[in-house]
């Protein structure tokens, strides 16, 4: 089996800047994470873009789609920031002939205690799993992007209505 990964950036590649005293979103992390999960199967990274999700709009949801509908591989994974996550999986719900999942991380992959790598090997399991359509994994959760919201408060991800 062979997954294709496409990064968008979002926090989960965010790397601090010293000299300026803030974070920015840099290079994809995840080849940094599956190597640490020592994965055993095959994939692709693609880096589609490098944006906070808050910075993204209708056209770079479009790249995203598009990127994803001419991918030959059925399995996907997204890194993508947590803000606007569900908004991208609400686009891709176009897209039937393939499993998608998003994932994502409110902490930077490489800090000591982010949820990243936890979120990314239980996106990865879930991806294999599942049936073709669109999911969010969050907090060891599958979640339908016409239905999650994100508790800024709780600092997860919960289907919407829950916890309100």
């Amino acid at each position: 089996m062979k997954i294709q990964i496409f990064t968008v950036g979002g926090t989960i590649d965010k790397i601090y800047f010293d000299a300026k005293s803030e974070y920015e979103v840099g290079e994809p992390n995840i080849d940094w994470v599956l190597g640490q999960l020592n994965v055993g199967f095959q994939y692709a990274i693609t880096s589609l873009m490098r944006k906070d999700s808050l910075d993204m709009d209708d056209e770079d949801r479009r790249q995203v789609l598009a990127a994803v509908q001419a991918c030959p591989l059925e399995r996907i994974l997204i890194t993508h920031g947590t803000d606007t996550m569900a908004d991208t999986g609400r686009v891709l719900s176009a897209v039937t002939d393939k499993t998608i999942v998003l994932t994502g991380a409110m902490q930077p992959a490489k800090f000591v205690g982010s949820d990243a790598m936890f979120n990314i090997g239980f996106a990865l399991g879930a991806l294999q799993a599942l049936p073709h359509g669109v999911y969010i994994a969050m907090n060891g959760r599958i979640f339908d992007p016409r239905r999650v919201v994100k508790n800024r408060e709780a600092g997860r991800f919960e289907d919407a209505g829950e916890g309100r």
